[in-house]
């Protein structure tokens, strides 16, 4: 087998162009007219952004809702939204447009936001480099994953969902490489529900579900 190679990632956040958001119908009309990388900023590459501090909800979306709007049924409507679930950005985008339309259809008032605590759309580019870090065997991998940085865990678990093969990890796609010795950790990891932990929590949840690899159990 090829050893793994070890990626680490940053994020070059810069403004969408959009208008700010200052109520909930700016907010819903906004997210109608974003590109799918703003979308996909908002909700997938918050646990990398040195701004998030992990609130209650995974994304932008909910805790501006919760926050600045004061809405905690929004918030908690749309920190249930798991973008890894959707097909697409595209059916991300309709589920979210359905939780603002329903919640609007409720309301007697739009909820606003004071000045100064408008929602801005951004946009990001990720920056990839390579860590000089190599895993040669299975039993390495557990103290490797331990000792990556949020960039590497985020770059190789989290963003690796959405390139291809979709749905799959960087781990468990050369952990499928050894044959039946990787079987029962890629399906270790395909339990994970990881867009609900913090990067940390993440690196420590999967060293967990590995560890079986440093002995050579399986």
């Amino acid at each position: 087998m090829n050893p793994f190679e070890i990626m680490d990632c940053s994020l070059l956040i810069r403004m969408s162009g959009l208008p700010p958001a200052y109520n909930l119908r700016e907010l819903r009309d906004r997210i109608a007219a974003c590109s799918p990388d703003v979308l996909y900023h908002h909700f997938c590459e918050t646990p990398l952004s040195p701004a998030f501090e992990y609130p209650d909800h995974r994304n932008d979306f909910a805790v501006w809702a919760s926050r600045r709007l004061s809405d905690k049924v929004l918030a908690e409507r749309l920190g249930a939204v798991d973008p890894y679930a959707c097909p697409s950005i595209e059916g991300l985008r309709e589920i979210v447009l359905e939780v603002i339309d329903e919640r609007l259809s409720e309301v007697t008032m739009i909820p606003w936001a004071r000045p100064g605590h408008e929602f801005y759309f951004m946009e990001a580019t990720t920056l990839v480099f390579d860590s000089g870090e190599r895993v040669r065997a299975l039993r390495e991998l557990p103290d490797a994953i331990g000792r990556m940085s949020n960039g590497s865990m985020y770059f190789h678990f989290v963003e690796a969902q959405r390139r291809p093969p979709v749905g799959m990890d960087d781990f468990s796609h050369w952990l499928g490489g050894f044959g039946e010795a990787g079987i029962p950790s890629v399906e270790a990891l395909r339990r994970i529900d990881f867009y609900f932990y913090t990067l940390r929590e993440l690196r420590e949840e999967l060293v967990r579900v590995l560890a079986p690899l440093r002995d050579g159990r399986s």
